[in-house]
């Protein structure tokens, strides 16, 4: 037990003492990370080198991709540094970092896949006004209003749990998990982290309800569409979305609604690899496999069909 005061540093967990093991975590994580990076820098690159792309819509995937990209490189190359190097400290600030750029990237993600299906739901129940609507000034306007927004509530989110004192300094989890620091609180929440938390629960709920609700609406305009080319069409551009959606509120729900426990729970390892890698890492496979327009840009760059034009 330590006194709030004397925190300096937080021990993360070691996945093992068997150095054979801890080399198998460097890899896993290792290929988990590489994969993620590929497949999302794949996304940005098809949105930024094909004209075609140059859509509001896929300007949106591209912040999506980028903001998976930060989420994962927030977390896994420390949990492989510290293997490597056969230790489990982080520095106090080091946590206080991985928190506020988690929290923003997370909390990112979950407006941005509001910000796609607003997006949608223009562009299929009111075509005629969606180049009034989404052109390029408010899709800055909105991704402004987003990452300042984000930035804002990470930020006091992160003050709120870094302003009570710490009992321990063992954090059972690879990265800075909220729940886990929060175990580790000697006080009780105060005003600012209550009030945070409450805005949290807000906003989620907000967003899985106007997202629910928004593809209600389409799905019902989409099923009286008289052709079936432009239903399908609309379901390629709809069913990625809502899938990556999908993933992303089961495993956040799964990892956060189930009752916590104050001792070590390899479950709980389990369910925040769920919520923390799998969105990021399954994300450019879904849109690269149910999007054709993805796919053909993705198969330009792996053919260097840009390369080839330029030489």
């Amino acid at each position: 037990m330590l006194n709030g005061t004397a925190v300096s540093h937080f021990l993360l967990l070691e996945f093992s003492e068997v150095r054979e093991l801890q080399f198998i975590h460097i890899s896993v994580f290792l290929m988990l990370y590489l994969a993620t990076i590929t497949g999302n820098l794949l996304i940005i690159s098809s949105v930024v080198l094909d004209h075609h792309l140059h859509t509001p819509m896929y300007f949106f995937l591209l912040n999506l991709a980028a903001q998976d990209i930060g989420q994962v490189s927030i977390i896994l190359p420390k949990s492989m540094i510290n293997s490597l190097l056969n230790t489990r400290y982080i520095s106090y600030f080091g946590c206080v970092a991985q928190v506020f750029c988690f929290l923003f990237f997370i909390t990112c993600d979950l407006c941005v896949l509001t910000v796609m299906a607003y997006d949608r739901y223009v562009a299929i129940c009111n075509p005629l006004q969606y180049e009034m609507v989404i052109n390029r000034q408010a899709c800055t306007e909105i991704m402004a209003g987003v990452w300042i927004s984000c930035f804002l509530y990470s930020g006091m989110h992160t003050i709120g749990i870094f302003a009570t004192h710490f009992c321990s300094n063992i954090v059972n989890q690879f990265f800075c998990e909220i729940p886990q620091l929060t175990k580790l609180s000697c006080s009780e929440l105060n005003i600012i982290e209550m009030t945070t938390l409450l805005t949290g629960f807000v906003l989620a709920v907000g967003c899985f309800v106007y997202i629910i609700v928004t593809y209600l609406y389409i799905f019902t305009t989409v099923l009286r569409l008289p052709s079936a080319k432009g239903r399908q069409k609309a379901f390629s551009t709809c069913i990625p979305h809502l899938t990556v959606f999908s993933i992303f509120i089961f495993t956040a729900c799964v990892a956060h609604l189930k009752p916590t426990s104050k001792c070590f729970s390899w479950l709980d390892v389990i369910f925040t690899m769920l919520y923390s890698l799998v969105p990021p890492i399954f994300n450019p496979v879904i849109y690269s496999l149910r999007n054709k327009e993805i796919k053909k840009a993705m198969s330009k760059i792996l053919r260097f069909g840009y390369f080839s034009r330029k030489i």
